[in-house]
């Protein structure tokens, strides 16, 4: 492998960010002069040294993505190989830091040269250190915990599109789940979105327990593509190193696929659908893959946000997610959509870790409310409405409010019970169709009082 001290004079080409140079191909035997992903510096006269990263290697060819603008660069510059990737700093000492896309502390805080230091973007975990998926993050959403429970290892997307508060959303759930460390990364964000995550973990007083890193709009695209695995790489660490049940929240996927895109084509490579490179799946299923419940050590939660352009779920972006990932909230209207909403994993958590009701009072309380969005339909066409009908609307109107309101914070065991309290308030035992163990058990006694009392 080429030394720190190895350096070229051969730069070809200068094309926006993307530089150009040849470099010696080595012969039998012996070490690549330079790898994928390696990082390089350049320099030269009356020019500050800038950073890039190896992005494409053909032959004698080399291609490297400059992090900062390549103005006033020369084909004469100096070129020297770092002989490694990417690194971040890894410790206690980044909890409450906030950092760039090039892993640097935009904070005005301490100085972190002296602390530990690893390789991002490294291999996915061998399958021999997982465990099976089996517990739960609470986040206090009635409609994550209750209906779709996020499981500690999952992989999972919010699908939404532009002008939902799919950020206000996000941090919130970052705030109230119960896990140990919060990771957070931002790509593109315009600088109020960036300042709201900020001030809301600040004023959550969860700063203590959280890293950023942040790729604002304005930043370089090249640094939009590392923020997920200088996140991930954090997470992975403190998941292994120190037993930490660690969450990590992405934000926005389509602008990591969209930088992903400028980049191939900027490096002529040919696009495929819609403009994003054929690798496109690979590329995202090689940061969700970091999600992992450790058999020794903590684990790693992936929470993230894919945008959909038009609303589209065929989208390449959401498309592709869809098939990686373990289910997604579907964010719309400002409220999750009950129906569009999946956790492929709640099933592995719910009656285990949780209330011996909760999965029958899951699938009743959608039954319901799903006769509630037929009620609506045949109220809104001016069908004549039964009695039962009627319920159906009352409970409806009572499931948005308490239930679907992003708004409304409830620990599961409250929220199952104000579940068992609306269904007292519209329905009648036998109208429930559930055990008979869980109705005796569960089903408000006021309420059945009530409900006789109106029979009478």
């Amino acid at each position: 492998m080429a030394s720190l001290q190895t350096s070229y004079h051969s730069i070809t080409e200068i094309v926006g960010d993307l530089v150009r140079l040849t470099v010696p191909i080595p012969g039998a035997g012996q070490k690549p002069v330079v790898r994928l992903n390696d990082l390089a510096i350049l320099s030269g006269e009356n020019m500050e040294s800038r950073l890039a990263q190896v992005i494409d290697i053909r032959g004698s060819a080399v291609g490297l993505q400059v992090f900062d603008s390549t103005k006033g660069l020369a084909t004469n510059a100096k070129v020297t190989f770092l002989d490694r990737p990417m690194q971040v700093t890894a410790s206690n000492n980044i909890l409450g830091r906030i950092f760039n896309g090039k892993g640097e502390a935009i904070d005005q805080g301490p100085a972190l040269e002296f602390d530990n230091k690893i390789d991002i973007a490294g291999p996915s975990v061998n399958p021999m250190r997982r465990v099976l998926a089996s517990k739960m993050i609470r986040t206090d959403v009635p409609m994550i915990d209750v209906f779709n429970c996020l499981v500690e290892s999952q992989k999972i997307p919010i699908f939404s599109v532009s002008g939902e508060p799919y950020n206000a959303f996000l941090a919130r759930i970052g705030i109230q789940a119960d896990a140990d460390l919060v990771v957070f990364g931002g790509m593109g964000l315009v600088f109020d979105d960036f300042h709201f995550f900020r001030t809301a973990f600040e004023n959550a007083g969860l700063s203590a327990r959280t890293v950023m890193f942040v790729n604002q709009a304005s930043d370089s695209i090249v640094e939009r593509l590392l923020v997920p695995d200088l996140a991930l790489s954090v997470a992975e660490h403190f998941a292994v190193e120190e037993g930490k049940r660690v969450l990590v929240l992405l934000t926005d996927m389509t602008a990591f696929a969209d930088a992903l895109k400028e980049v191939g084509v900027a490096n002529e490579r040919v696009p495929s659908n819609r403009g994003y490179m054929g690798d496109l799946y690979s590329q995202l299923a090689r940061r969700y893959e970091k999600a992992c419940d450790y058999a020794k050590g903590g684990s790693v939660t992936i929470l993230s946000v894919t945008t959909m352009p038009g609303n589209d779920v065929t989208h390449p972006v959401p498309d592709n997610t869809g098939y990686i990932t373990e289910g997604q909230f579907y964010l719309h209207g400002g409220v999750l959509d009950p129906f569009g909403s999946l956790s492929r994993l709640k099933q592995l958590v719910i009656g285990k870790q949780t209330r011996e009701d909760h999965s029958q009072l899951m699938n009743t309380m959608i039954r319901f409310y799903s006769g509630a969005v037929e009620a609506e339909q045949k109220r809104s066409m001016a069908f004549d409405l039964s009695d039962y009908d009627r319920q159906l609307l009352q409970f409806g109107e009572l499931f948005r409010t308490r239930f679907m309101n992003l708004e409304v914070a409830l620990p599961l065991e409250r929220a199952l019970d104000l579940c068992w309290q609306t269904l007292a308030d519209c329905f009648n035992e036998e109208q429930l169709l559930m055990k008979q163990e869980l109705v005796n058990k569960y089903f408000p006694e006021k309420s059945k009082a009530d409900i006789a009392q109106q029979g009478d």
